[in-house]
């Protein structure tokens, strides 16, 4: 995906938050279409397929298994709908109305989207923009560059995932170089969510902690402990690891101002650690993990900064209060700084090192990441110790 994304904050829905909103979505997409209309998020959707997305669909519906979670994980390409008529910058209004006119393959028809000679996207015009301009305007001049893509390689879940949070009629389809292979419209979200929730085996997203809800309510012992035991797994050699590095800097972790801080020491890194996943996961709904991920990362190792900086100079102040030295103190701020940071980083990172290993971050990602986090944390820890008060 690529878009500014106008609404960072707003939590992940649920299939439930999703099936609620899907059946009032109907009137809430109707009431927004004159705001929508004039937006640069726009999106186009048709009822004809061409050839070409006819055997992407097929492709796509070949694989396509029949679970909830399959139906959630399926590719969007076998639900979008040719974007034609693609309309052309140097265009005059007049023209491209002509060209709709005489289109055939025209269907419901909300967003124009204005294409290259390579078929790449260049902008999008709403319809009502299209309708009310002079017709001897360029539709370079009317279009909009601002607009929010769908991947070729999103599924269903993110989709929907989007029409939620940005309440748009439509989004174009692009591949990896930009060119529009189609569009979906906000009927992918009414009919597939509704379906979601129509059927008896029903679940909930995987949890971030890694659990499987259908797994947890299996009547089979067997079924839930082999969904859940290979994710504490992860702690459990988490825990282990963090054992054998208490044991190495055992002259540092048994000091007497070292040892009572440990657990809040790790725990704000695991905290800082497991927000950064939960954010790392809704940044990637429906993007491409290449892209943004610098971009993310830069802006959560400085939060990460500021954020370990203002919790270490508050534990910072009560433990020289307390214990009455300055370097206790200032070992154990800059031991949270450099612990949150790195746990920030981690944090961050995982998610998307995981979609882009093909891995679902949902998963997995938060398991692995306080794993990391309790050792990279302790190392960070108990080295600054070993350093100011060895």
């Amino acid at each position: 995906m690529t878009a500014p994304d106008p609404d960072q904050s707003n939590p992940t829905p649920s299939i439930q938050d999703a099936s609620h909103a899907a059946e009032s979505f109907g009137s809430s997409a109707a009431a927004r279409l004159d705001e929508v209309a004039s937006s640069p998020e726009a999106g186009n959707a048709s009822s004809e397929d061409s050839p070409e997305l006819q055997a992407l669909k097929a492709a796509a519906l070949e694989k396509r298994p029949g679970t909830v979670r399959d139906i959630l994980n399926d590719p969007i390409t076998s639900h979008m709908k040719t974007a034609a008529p693609l309309l052309r910058g140097d265009q005059t209004v007049s023209e491209a109305l002509d060209m709709v006119r005489s289109s055939t393959d025209v269907g419901r028809v909300v967003y124009f989207y204005v294409v290259d000679q390579s078929r790449r996207l260049q902008g999008v015009v709403p319809t009502r923009k299209l309708l009310l301009s002079p017709t001897s305007t360029k539709i370079a001049d009317i279009m909009s560059e601002r607009m929010i893509t769908i991947s070729s390689s999103a599924t269903v879940l993110e989709a929907c995932e989007l029409f939620t949070r940005h309440k748009l009629l439509a989004f174009p389809v692009v591949d990896n170089e930009f060119k529009v292979l189609g569009a979906i419209d906000v009927d992918l979200y009414t009919e597939e969510i509704q379906a979601i929730d129509r059927r008896q085996d029903s679940d909930d997203l995987f949890q971030l902690i890694g659990v499987h809800l259908s797994g947890a309510a299996q009547n089979n012992a067997r079924l839930a402990f082999v969904g859940r035991f290979p994710w504490l797994l992860c702690n459990v050699l988490g825990g282990m690891l963090s054992a054998l590095i208490a044991d190495a800097y055992q002259d540092i972790s048994t000091l007497a101002v070292v040892a009572p801080w440990i657990a809040l020491v790790t725990a704000l890194a695991e905290s800082v650690s497991i927000q950064s996943v939960s954010l790392a996961l809704q940044a990637l709904h429906g993007q491409s993990p290449k892209g943004t991920f610098a971009r993310h990362l830069r802006m959560e190792l400085i939060v990460g900064l500021l954020l370990g900086g203002a919790c270490g100079l508050v534990v910072g102040i009560v433990a020289w209060l307390w214990k009455g030295s300055l370097i206790v103190a200032l070992s154990l701020m800059l031991g949270i700084v450099g612990g949150v940071v790195m746990s920030a980083g981690i944090g961050l990172s995982m998610p998307f090192m995981l979609k882009l290993f093909r891995r679902d971050p949902q998963l997995a990602s938060g398991p692995i990441a306080l794993a990391l986090s309790d050792v990279v944390t302790l190392l960070c820890y108990f080295n600054l110790g070993r350093w100011l008060l060895g």
